[in-house]
């Protein structure tokens, strides 16, 4: 006979040993919440945490998740009363209204079934895709220390992430051109966070050398703009957080428009399921996808890592993220500290907390 599912919900935050940009903020630690399901003598842990919160200047956070951790906190105690069997966790999954618990649920069915592994050791399903650096300077970094970075990157790198429309044009494209000048092979994809007004993105795609750039990630404040970007100086663009918001990106023949990416954050989208049918109806229009991660924990990168094998294998997903995070969290990717649920205690530094259930 089946048992009925059991949860637990564990708050964490997990200090940055440098701050992580989200945009153009700046955060200098991460919350969120572990959720553990268990069934049938089967356990698993997933992860739910929303971009949302404060940044170090103490703003809130301007342009990802629009529900806040207490808003999830507030919604998985009601809801999580009513999963008892897997068919239910997964229909809760997709008819979550906010999307980290969306997606939160649906990868805890998935790995209660089986479809995602539990450990970054876990490669049966993960073939080794060549990661993409986050490349940017750190504060107080001079480019020479940044440049060291660059060469020191393995040689089966073929792209990069740099963020742009953050500091001046003359910095930025010197950064860019000094990337490609140690690693002239690389392919950069470059993160303008909607920051460009459209003359100001195309001054600046004028001067990139193109044959050297993967795509321009949001590159106009309006995005309706960014095909006028591509007719003017042929550089395709990606969209992320217009996703998010809503935006149509997936209009009739996308890719005349200089549509080339979708980046998909799902812990903004929602479901396993939501996210593969956007995956779907881009690859039937010849638009790629690339998962990418919304700066989780050990935990949820590990996931977004099996996600994308499975989803988008030929892709190099975006989950470069984790080198600034002070600790592990459930799942252990070779920092020196681990946070488990087995030794909860108060959320000062980088912790997890006792369960909220």
């Amino acid at each position: 006979m089946t048992s009925s599912m059991e949860f637990a919900l564990y708050p964490y935050r997990i200090a940055l040993s440098r701050p992580l940009p989200v945009g153009k903020q700046r955060i200098d630690h991460r919350q969120g919440l572990v959720l553990e399901a268990r069934l049938d003598g089967v356990t698993a842990f997933s992860e739910i945490a929303p971009l949302s919160g404060i940044d170090i200047d103490g703003e809130s956070l301007q342009g990802f998740s629009r529900e806040s951790l207490d808003d999830c906190i507030a919604a998985l105690k009601t809801s999580l009363k009513q999963i008892a069997t897997l068919d239910e966790l997964e229909q809760a999954a997709d008819d979550a209204s906010l999307p980290a618990i969306g997606w939160g649920l649906g990868v805890t069915a998935a790995k209660l079934r089986g479809h995602f592994g539990h450990s970054f050791d876990d490669n049966a399903r993960t073939p080794a895709i060549p990661a993409v650096p986050l490349l940017y300077l750190n504060p107080g970094e001079s480019l020479d220390a940044l440049m060291l970075r660059v060469k020191a990157l393995p040689d089966t790198t073929r792209f990069a992430k740099v963020k742009v429309a953050q500091t001046s044009m003359e910095e930025e494209l010197r950064l860019i051109h000094a990337i490609l000048a140690a690693r002239p092979r690389l392919k950069l994809r470059l993160d303008a966070n909607q920051g460009f007004e459209l003359e100001t993105a195309i001054d600046f795609c004028a001067c990139l050398p193109l044959q050297s750039i993967d795509y321009i990630e949001e590159p106009c404040r309006n995005p309706l703009d960014n095909p006028a970007l591509h007719r003017a100086t042929g550089i395709g663009f990606a969209l992320d957080e217009s996703i998010a918001s809503g935006t149509d990106a997936l209009h009739s023949d996308p890719q005349a428009q200089g549509l080339k990416a979708l980046v998909l954050k799902p812990m903004l989208l929602g479901s396993p399921a939501r996210v593969q049918r956007l995956i779907d109806q881009a690859h039937a229009l010849g638009v790629r996808c690339v998962i990418s991660s919304s700066l989780e924990s050990s935990l949820g990168i590990d996931a977004l890592r099996q996600f994308a094998a499975i989803t988008t294998p030929d892709e190099a997903p975006g989950l470069d993220t984790l080198a600034a995070f002070d600790a592990d969290c459930v799942l252990p990717s070779g920092k020196n500290r681990l946070l488990t649920p087995s030794a909860p205690g108060s959320i000062q530094g980088s912790e997890i907390g006792a369960s909220l259930l």
